[in-house]
């Protein structure tokens, strides 16, 4: 009698967490697509060529976002230039090269450290020091900078976790060949964890876009239309900026919208391509 009222405990204990995982799941996906679905409907309506191809004119009262999202492509190229030859080559450092073990866990506990801090602080520390220390102004440029350091700690894990998944067998068989240690790292590892590097790069892009807090310090909120080393030098309002400046200073919400969809389905595209490219190189590596 003991043993089957055990067994039916165990057994409805274990319904009972089923069924509230399924339930944690089923709100999880809900609240997803409500925000999906609900910014998509009261956004895409908004969007016109004449919002995508022109820039705001005070005068006429036209609004346009052309200088943003060309802002935004700036802010993304500068971004990437910076921290994937520092966040690769740390992972890289950190993995294949560094024997001291306490110096790799200090490392990787400060990059951990650096992920989990608030975006407002980023943008603090990105005021002053890039923008007023170094004497670049407010500027895409210091934008850049404050993103390159909030987005270092995605990419080296990424390709620390991926330099990792490369069998050790591939090593040993290249340095039976007679190859030296960067040679086999520049042969062999890295083409082997390239789809990491890539995740790494296309989840710091959602980042970027994503990113307000620290921009309105660092990277300002002029809507100017500029050449790629002219804007990377002045500042400028990306498209979440922008968003802000819509919604919170002009009131105008269907301009705000309009962004908030152009940024979720950007962002739909990122995630659906780091998809894409973690099955494209899961097929290429078990071919």
């Amino acid at each position: 009698m003991k043993k089957q009222s055990i067994s039916k405990r165990r057994k409805g204990y274990i319904s009972l967490m089923k069924a509230l995982m399924i339930l944690s799941a089923v709100l999880t996906c809900a609240v997803v697509l409500f925000i999906t679905i609900y910014v998509l409907v009261k956004g895409i309506p908004n969007i016109s060529w004449n919002l995508l191809s022109t820039k705001p004119s005070y005068l006429d009262g036209n609004v346009g976002i052309l200088p943003d999202i060309l802002n935004t492509i700036y802010i993304i190229i500068a971004t990437l230039c910076i921290v994937i030859p520092i966040g690769a080559g740390a992972a890289v450092y950190l993995t294949e090269y560094a024997s001291n073990k306490r110096l790799v866990s200090v490392i990787e506990y400060a990059a951990e450290t650096l992920s989990g801090i608030p975006s407002i602080i980023y943008g603090l520390v990105g005021m002053l020091f890039f923008c007023q220390f170094l004497n670049m102004q407010t500027s895409l440029l210091a934008g850049a900078l404050t993103l390159v350091i909030m987005n270092l700690p995605t990419v080296m894990r990424t390709t620390q976790e991926s330099l990792k998944t490369v069998p050790m067998s591939y090593r040993e068989g290249a340095f039976g060949l007679g190859a030296g240690k960067w040679r086999v790292i520049r042969t062999v590892v890295l083409p082997g964890c390239i789809d990491g590097i890539i995740t790494g790069c296309i989840l710091s892009v959602g980042r970027i876009l994503g990113e307000s807090a620290a921009l309105l310090f660092t990277a300002g909120t002029a809507h100017v239309l500029n050449g790629f080393f002219e804007g990377i030098a002045n500042s400028g309002a990306t498209l979440t900026v922008a968003l802000y400046f819509y919604a919170k200073e002009k009131g105008e919400f269907d301009v705000a919208f309009a962004i908030a969809a152009i940024l979720m389905i950007l962002t739909l595209l990122i995630n659906l391509l780091a998809t894409l490219v973690g099955v494209i190189f899961k097929r290429r590596r078990n071919a």
